[in-house]
Order: C-alpha cells, then structure tokens, then sequence
C-alpha cells in the first residue's frame, strides 16, 4: 500500500515538473515575442498621433501620409490615362495590406496633397452649371446613388438654370476593395458623375473628404454660382432649392441648418467627442450641420485656403464653421427655418413642397416621397 502511495507521488510530481517546464517555457517564448514586437513598433501610431496633437507640422507624414505619398507618385505618373481614371492595382501600390485606421478618433491628416483617381475635371464648364451638387458617399454605396441618380439628380433644369450633380468617395478599404474599385470604374464610364481622391474612404476622414470637395469646386468649378454638399441620405428638393438661390447673395454666403453656440460634447463615449487638447473652447462658433450647407463659389477658394492654416477636427461641418471663424464670415440663416431638417420629417405632400433638405429613414422612403411629389394635383 505504502508503494502504491509512493508510485502515485512520484507520478503527480512528474506531471507538476513537465507542467512548470511547460509553463516557464512558454513564457519565455512570449517575453521574447514582445520584445521583437516593441522592436519593430517602438514609434507606434498611436504614440505618434499623441505627439502629433502638438507637432501638426511634423506629424502628418508618419501615418496616413506615407502610403498617400506613394499613392500620388502613381497616379502623377499616369495622367496621360483617358480622364485621370486608375484601377484600384495601380493606386495600391505601396499602401499597406491593412486600411489604414486613425490613431485617434480625433485625428484627421490634413493639409497634405491629394490627387484625383477619377475625375470630371470638364463636367461645370460643358454644362455651364449654375449650382453644382456634391454628395459625399462611400465607395461601396452604389444603391445610394442609384437611389439619388433615379430621383432628384435627375432635375437639371430649374428655372433655365442649371444643376450638376456629382458624387465623391474616397479609396476603399474593406476586403474585396479591388472589386468595388473596378465596379467604380465601370460605374464612372457609365455616369460620368464619380469623383475619387487618394484618401482612405472612412467616418473619421470626412474632413478630408470636405476639403478635397472644396478643393475641386475651386479648381474645376469656378465659374459657377454656388455650390451644395448634401448627405446621401437627405431628400432634396432641388427646385426649392434654385428658387431659393435666385435671391441669395453671390459672394460670402452660407446657409443651411446653422447651429449656434453648439456645446463641444466632452464624453470619451461620445460620437462627436472632442478633448480639451485638440479644442479648448466649450463652444463651436456657428456652423451649418451637414446634412446640406450651400454656399457661393468664392467659398470653395477661401475656405480651402483656410484649411491649411485652422487646425483640423474629424467633425466636417463643424471645421468649415471653424475655417468660417477664422475667415470671420458670418453664416446666413435660411428665409425659413424649416427648409433643412437633421431629423426625418414624415412625409406628406404640402410639407415636403416647401422645403429644401431632410433626412430620411431609407432609401426606399427617399424614392418614394420624390415620386409621389412628382404627381399630378395639388400639394396642399
């Protein structure tokens, strides 16, 4: 009994030997693992984009930059390509496998040089446009802008004036991004209505986004009268629109759902969070919320040339409202405060002829409100 007794010991302290050898082994094996990772990554984006909040001007080329820096060396390379139009093989060259994802929730790198993959640098000046719409969209959402394409992109003429319509996206950056990349392509040859820049297409780079679409108006668009950056989720009603722009002032004009003394949200689980490190101020100076802002065209340019100077925020509308401020332009409040709307409005005839922007719930509800406000008999 007592050599039983012994047998199992020895049996239980073996298994503890090879267990401890086991454990030593693997966290030796685990040390060491860490210590070539920190290696590698000791100037670590999000330590980089820390530094970054207080050495802008020496920053923006470590993160996103350095793959765009390749990116625009490709396409300068290749503008003799029919309308500045690349696939997705020849832009990715260079760029990280991964999409690239912002330090920071905060973080937006810009000024920085951005370049047109497809472009309709004559669309303006062929259909001598009097208002040019722009809606921001992500490269995938193609039922987006069929929806809108079917709907109020198809009303061109307002009063003998003229309404272009374009769409601006970003590179893409989900898994199958080579696919919806020659999908664009194709889309492009089809409408003629796509613009794409060599930024990554993402929530947190709508700023870009902004600015890049400003950039163009100045550059491409000049001799119209105004401009519109409209979400794809927003029904327009674009003859109230032109009616609306008949009146307006021709320079240093803005006006859309203005917000007022806004409060910066100071929640780190917040959507819209700000830390006091990026902006100080307890409130933004005015600025038109982004569902739909209008302007004149001498804005495109001066804006633009803000930007380079005012300190980007992820949050578009409320950085043109910072650029704005900086200019010391005021915005104008629209004749009627309920002709842009943040919230969806439910729908009925009357109410839907008399303004200009609203959210919807889905593009299904967009479609169908611009057909039934099509139909014959009175509104109201």
């Amino acid at each position: 009994m007592m050599e039983v007794n012994e047998e199992q010991r020895q049996v239980k302290s073996g298994g503890r030997s090879r267990y401890h050898r086991s454990y030593v082994i693997f966290t030796i094996l685990l040390v060491l693992s860490l210590c070539f990772y920190i290696n590698i990554y000791n100037n670590s984006e999000t330590w980089t984009a820390t530094v970054g909040l207080f050495f802008p001007e020496t920053f923006h080329n470590k993160t996103t930059n350095v793959s765009l820096t390749t990116v625009s060396r490709e396409i300068v390379s290749l503008n003799t390509v029919s309308r500045g139009i690349v696939s997705l093989t020849t832009v990715s060259r260079g760029v990280p496998a991964k999409p690239w994802k912002p330090p920071e929730p905060y973080y937006v790198a810009y000024p920085y040089n951005y370049s047109f993959v497809i472009n309709e640098p004559e669309k303006c000046q062929k259909e001598n446009t009097f208002v040019v719409l722009i809606i921001p969209v992500s490269p995938g959402n193609m039922a987006a802008r069929d929806a809108i394409r079917s709907t109020w992109a198809t009303e061109r003429s307002v009063a003998d004036k003229i309404v272009s319509v374009l769409f601006l996206i970003g590179l893409p950056t989900s898994q199958d991004s080579e696919k919806i990349q020659e999908d664009l392509l194709q889309e492009s040859e089809k409408h003629h209505d796509l613009l794409q820049s060599d930024f990554w297409d993402s929530y947190y780079n709508l700023t870009i986004k902004t600015v890049v679409m400003l950039e163009w108006i100045s550059a491409y668009c000049h001799k119209a009268s105004y401009a519109m950056k409209v979400d794809s989720d927003v029904f327009l009603n674009v003859k109230n629109l032109v009616n609306m722009l008949l009146l307006a002032p021709k320079q240093n004009y803005m006006t859309g759902l203005v917000a007022r003394t806004a409060m910066v949200l100071r929640n780190p689980h917040s959507k819209w969070y700000l830390p006091k490190t990026v902006y100080s101020p307890a409130h933004y100076p005015p600025y038109a919320l982004g569902l739909g802002y209008v302007f004149s065209l001498d804005l495109a340019g001066k804006i633009f040339e803000a930007a380079q100077l005012v300190k980007p925020v992820y949050i578009e509308d409320v950085y043109i409202g910072l650029c704005m401020n900086h200019l010391r332009i005021a915005l104008t409040d629209p004749p009627d405060g309920s002709l842009f709307n943040v919230f969806p409005v439910d729908y009925n005839r009357c109410r839907y002829s008399k303004l200009i922007a609203t959210t919807t719930r889905s593009l299904k509800d967009q479609v169908y409100f611009w057909k039934d406000l099509q139909t014959p008999g009175p509104y109201c």
